[in-house]
């Protein structure tokens, strides 16, 4: 098997450098679109009379789908290279997006095609779902292109790519809403996605590189690998070090997922407009841009993938419970140091739990298994809104301090492995990928 620099198709020093910028825009321009909507979601489905059970059901549409589809994505590019794959992706996102702008115009006038306007919004929310399912490609695509050292500070671009569409997309979204809270849902966000993501998919079309030369490639894809999860899962359950990975992952995703899908609920019960809600998810992304882009990415090679997720465990769990404490005291100010808190440690957890994915798993297996990592995610991310819009109800704190329990479990599970986890700082040989 051909190692990380001894393939002649393996693109050079300035070439992967290219690569990865020309990575980063396209799925910047992509999840600008996705910020845009993501703060919109709840707002639009209430105005189509949807019960609190259809809230969590449409919030939890498009992480079930990339559940499903991500490591589908991931091993279909194992076979057929990267770029097919993200340029598909990229080219649905759009079309869902649109389709998404024309039911929000055409469902105030009733049934659209028999179906009512939110069952469409479901249909919208789980295509995207299987177009933005191909992040664990991009993840794949940036290993390609990163030797070991440098793995932990590529996947931070993608951390950094989420934290700018989180920023710039609620900020472009602000432009097209109304201050008014009476005022009926609009189409023009959604259009704006779908242009976005439409520029994302010329951009990759025209100036994105293949990243997997064929020699790396798997030779065959069997039928029983079109099945998401069925032939991994078993892989897996043989390799405890990326099965404790996954979990520790999936815990600390579920933990933020709980705080993203309530930042609405919560904003609203303290008094901040539509407008202002879109400018605290403005807030969020801003934090997780300069987290990823700046701070993390610079101390990951110095610190290790390591002692980065613990740090980063710790950090979300002081975070959460601030913000908890804050929704109990009624107390918007204290809301705006905890949550950057929160955030950062979001921020240092993520890449550095991708980038030791990656580390464990062998060169054939690298889509694969960030599929499963991204599988991971998505499911924390459809599990968040059932226990999240629950406990909301019940008290404005409960999803919070539940947040910061979960986060103490998941530093005790990875306590457990740290010893024997591989990282960019001293290559450990004691994990069972190889």
């Amino acid at each position: 098997m051909p190692t990380e620099t001894s393939t002649d198709s393996s693109p050079g020093k300035k070439s992967s450098r290219s690569a990865l910028g020309i990575i980063f825009l396209t799925v910047f321009i992509d999840l600008l679109g996705f910020g845009i909507v993501l703060p919109l979601l709840p707002r639009y489905a209430e105005h189509f009379q949807a019960t609190g059970l259809q809230l969590s059901m449409l919030s939890a549409s498009f992480s079930a789908m990339q559940f499903l589809f991500s490591p589908l994505w991931g091993r279909l590019s194992d076979r057929i290279g990267r770029r097919p794959v993200l340029i598909f992706g990229l080219a649905s996102t759009a079309f869902f997006y649109l389709l998404f702008g024309l039911v929000t115009q055409w469902g105030v006038h009733g049934t659209i095609l028999g179906l009512s306007p939110l069952t469409w919004l479901f249909i919208t929310r789980s295509g995207a779902g299987i177009s933005g399912a191909t992040i664990s490609t991009a993840q794949a695509y940036i290993a390609d292109c990163t030797g070991k050292a440098e793995r932990g500070k590529g996947m931070a671009l993608i951390g950094a790519a989420f934290g700018m569409g989180f920023t710039f997309g609620p900020l472009l979204g602000a432009m097209f809403v109304s201050s008014d809270p009476q005022s009926t849902p609009t189409p023009l966000p959604a259009f704006a996605a779908a242009s976005l993501s439409f520029m994302a998919f010329l951009a990759a079309l025209f100036m994105l590189p293949e990243s997997l030369p064929a020699a790396d490639r798997i030779n065959h894809l069997e039928a029983t690998e079109i099945i998401p999860l069925s032939k991994r899962l078993t892989a897996v359950l043989a390799q405890p070090v990326i099965l404790i990975l996954l979990l520790t992952s999936f815990i600390a995703t579920f933990a933020f997922s709980i705080f993203e899908t309530t930042l609405s609920l919560l904003t609203e019960r303290l008094g901040y407009s539509d407008r202002g809600n879109f400018f605290v998810f403005a807030v969020v992304g801003i934090t997780l841009t300069l987290a990823q882009g700046l701070l993390v990415r610079r101390l990951l090679p110095r610190v290790g993938e390591v002692r980065m997720a613990v740090a980063g465990i710790v950090l979300m769990g002081l975070g959460l419970a601030g913000v908890a404490m804050s929704g109990l005291i009624s107390q918007q100010t204290l809301l705006w140091i905890a949550m950057p808190v929160a955030v950062i440690g979001f921020a240092a957890t993520t890449p550095s739990l991708q980038s030791l994915l990656s580390l464990s798993a062998s060169k054939t297996e690298q889509g694969g298994t960030l599929g499963l990592g991204q599988s991971a995610s998505a499911l924390a991310r459809i599990c968040g809104p059932f226990l999240g819009f629950p406990l909301i109800e019940m008290n404005i704190s409960s999803p919070y301090f539940a947040s910061t329990l979960l986060l103490t479990l998941s530093l005790f599970i990875f306590l457990l492995i740290a010893s024997r986890l591989p990282d960019s700082t001293g290559d450990r040989s004691a994990h069972a990928a190889h």
